[in-house]
């Protein structure tokens, strides 16, 4: 649909510059350096399965709003409402992994280095970029303000009612309408799963975050899938290739090593471990210098 495809454009059209940081377990460090590659988490299992349902609550209140005040076809709302609770979580594939314009946030490092064992990797812009261009990711800014996000799904919502009324003009079949309805979800599917990747709750808003989305894929055309283990649940996720040619080291600009009870010894031997693999961050290896607490 051209008017949900410009919009969703429109939300990745921003282009990320300086360094955009992934933080990962020193383990995931080893993984990502050997691999050449990082993981990219099927969207509907981040943060605890959390990301999308905040995406699907502000649907269902944009929906709730309008048939309240009368506002286009109850029928159509409805089913849409429940079309996007069902769908939106057990229907095509994303898949995404998350990076910060800023390397050493407290919030962050409470979440990777409860045993001291956290950094975050400072990876150019373009060479981020670049990567995604070449496997087909997009990279988009993750929107948290509450009137933002308010205005995207009110457009979303009128885009679907729009594109309904294109396609039942002249059908007053109930059953005919119902099946236009499905046709009209499945064809919006796409650009709305892009949409809601890329929106999360306004309390995360300090991580300032950036996201690598990947294609949408139905299933069979789905790359391999892998499987991690996380808190309760396998997690699903697809490797997502740093190399900028083949053969190809990534490339890291800037290191912070996460609040640990050792930094100097740590400090030193992640300097070796980086320089075994031929890389040197530019912009050195830091440490955070946020106090240690054990946990």
């Amino acid at each position: 649909m051209e008017t949900l495809g410009r919009l969703t454009e429109t939300l990745f059209a921003e282009t990320p510059r300086g360094l955009l940081y992934h933080y990962t377990t020193l383990s995931g460090m080893v993984g990502i350096v050997g691999s050449r590659s990082l993981w990219a988490s099927d969207i509907r299992y981040m943060n605890d399965s959390a990301e999308l349902r905040h995406a699907v609550d502000l649907i269902r209140l944009e929906v709730q709003e309008r048939i309240s005040r009368g506002q286009g076809r109850a029928d159509l709302l409805g089913q849409f409402a429940d079309w996007v609770a069902h769908r939106i979580t057990t229907g095509h594939l994303l898949f995404a992994a998350s990076f910060r314009s800023h390397g050493n946030l407290l919030s962050q490092w409470r979440g990777y280095s409860s045993h001291g064992k956290g950094v975050s990797l400072g990876f150019p812009a373009e060479t981020i970029l670049a990567c995604a261009g070449r496997q087909s990711y997009q990279v988009g800014k993750c929107l948290y303000t509450p009137a933002s996000q308010h205005r995207l799904i009110g457009q979303a919502v009128d885009a679907v009612e729009e594109l309904a009324a294109e396609h039942l003009a002249g059908t007053e079949s109930r059953e005919r309408q119902a099946a236009i309805f499905q046709e009209v979800f499945a064809a919006i599917e796409v650009d709305l799963l892009r949409i809601a990747s890329v929106i999360k709750h306004p309390s995360f808003r300090e991580e300032q975050e950036w996201r690598i989305v990947s294609p949408v894929y139905s299933g069979a055309d789905a790359p391999p899938i892998l499987f991690r283990e996380a808190h309760a649940m396998l997690v699903p996720y697809v490797t997502f290739d740093l190399q900028q040619e083949p053969g190809g080291r990534p490339r890291l600009d800037h290191v912070f090593l996460g609040p640990t009870s050792n930094s100097n010894i740590s400090l030193n031997s992640l300097r070796m471990f980086l320089n075994q693999n031929g890389i040197v961050p530019e912009r050195g290896i830091d440490y955070c210098q946020i106090p240690y607490r054990q946990q």
